[in-house]
């Protein structure tokens, strides 16, 4: 076997060990629930029992528009993401300690490819959307993490207010 063979495959395999240690993690600390799962924002909402739809747009100047959203405990709310800027951007809403922990996961892995209801990442000219129930009143963040972008002030919070 060559030196390049071995070198790929030791790449590969280091590559699924690190991709089973995610999928063995669950719902972790980084807000990677999935399914119906109730978590420390919320939980996934169905798009049928919405009961209002808001717009956010993401644009390179690093900001959301809104970035200051109210809503009401118990709500689900249809987000439709608009990434109207000419680089990838996403929105990831999380406490702000998750968000912090997945930022730094996102500076080794700025390709990561997300499968949670909680995030969307977009192509320039894309749209997308998270369906979400606020259960608990608080505060829930949101972010970009693609490198660079949070610490730009790439990040807005939803305000959610008690019954």
């Amino acid at each position: 076997m060559s030196r390049q063979t071995v070198s790929i495959r030791f790449v590969a395999l280091a590559v699924l060990g690190l991709s089973g240690a995610a999928f063995a993690a669950g719902n972790h600390a980084g807000g990677h629930g999935h399914g119906d799962e109730e978590t420390a924002i919320g939980k996934p909402g169905t798009a049928t029992k919405a009961t209002r739809t808001i717009t956010v747009e993401m644009s390179d100047s690093m900001r959301y528009s809104p970035s200051d959203i109210q809503v009401r405990q118990g709500e689900t709310v249809r987000f439709v993401i608009k990434n109207l800027g000419q680089v990838k951007h996403e929105l990831s809403l999380g406490t702000e300690k998750e968000l912090l922990e997945h930022l730094e996961v996102m500076k080794k892995f700025p390709d990561m490819v997300h499968d949670e209801p909680s995030k969307v990442t977009l192509a320039p000219g894309k749209q997308g959307e998270i369906v979400w129930r606020f259960t608990k009143a608080g505060t829930v963040n949101f972010a970009c993490l693609m490198p660079g972008h949070y610490e730009a002030g790439m990040k807005g919070a939803i305000r959610v207010n008690k019954k």
